[in-house]
């Protein structure tokens, strides 16, 4: 199982292929990929202030249809309670959703180089 930041799925809705790695172009397609909840709430904070042109169901229904993208259904009370052990970030959307990922130890796909240094499974080059 792999998980998306926010900023891949932007990259992967606008066709930005050239963004990845040979390493995260090789995990998404090999596995089938994932995002939090708060992705989701991330990216229409991104439409509204206009730094995306579309509303996130949008986003995430298409790249449902390309590539299979799900978004996570695990106990949120759970995710709340793993965040509350990271306390190398303020920035609620990372915090959520690297416990998202980090819940089960999965992958999760970055390039946020804070998330890169402090959780273990995210990965990028």
């Amino acid at each position: 199982m792999i998980y998306l930041d926010t900023h891949v799925v932007v990259w992967l809705y606008g066709g930005l292929t050239d963004q990845f790695s040979d390493l995260a172009k090789s995990l998404i397609n090999a596995q089938t990929p994932y995002i939090s909840p708060m992705v989701r709430l991330e990216l229409k904070y991104l439409y509204e202030i206009r730094r995306i042109g579309e509303l996130p169901d949008q986003i995430i229904a298409d790249l449902s249809h390309l590539i299979g993208l799900r978004i996570c259904q695990e106990d949120f009370n759970q995710v709340i309670g793993y965040s509350l052990g990271l306390d190398w970030t303020r920035d609620p959307f990372d915090r959520l959703i690297v416990a998202q990922a980090a819940l089960n130890g999965n992958i999760l796909l970055t390039k946020d180089t804070k998330i890169l240094a402090n959780y273990a499974q995210a990965k990028w080059e």
